[in-house]
């Protein structure tokens, strides 16, 4: 059974920093693209960040772009978002998500339906 864990969300000021985590089990992903977003409440999930396989191509939404950066240990099976200068708009509950293809080279990576996997996320809230 495949799991995405996520962890490391909180409660933080503006302009602090958060380190998010997704751990995956049941499979490896070390060949395949892996993403994070978003949804707030009220609003629909949106794109924040993804990694390819290769590790050498990484995409953002233009909100976080500059700010977050995504990453991934392989040998760990495990991808990371780094949130830097963090904004209350910034609020959301972070989903980790993984593409059960491998070397996937389409340029869809911002559609959630191009990922088969899924986190339960982590809440992240920004106070002003």
């Amino acid at each position: 059974q495949v799991q995405l864990v996520e962890s490391g969300g909180g409660l933080v000021q503006a302009g602090d920093s958060l380190r998010l985590s997704c751990a995956a089990s049941g499979r490896t992903f070390s060949k395949s693209r892996m993403g994070w977003f978003r949804q707030a409440p009220g609003e629909e999930r949106e794109f924040v960040a993804a990694i390819g396989w290769s590790l050498v191509n990484t995409y953002y939404a233009n909100s976080v772009k500059g700010r977050f950066t995504i990453s991934r240990d392989n040998a760990k099976n495990t991808v990371y978002l780094q949130m830097n200068s963090l904004k209350p708009e910034d609020s959301a509950v972070y989903y980790c998500a993984a593409d059960g293809r491998t070397f996937t080279r389409n340029s869809y990576y911002s559609r959630s339906n191009e990922y088969d996997y899924w986190g339960q996320g982590t809440q992240v809230t920004v106070s002003s």
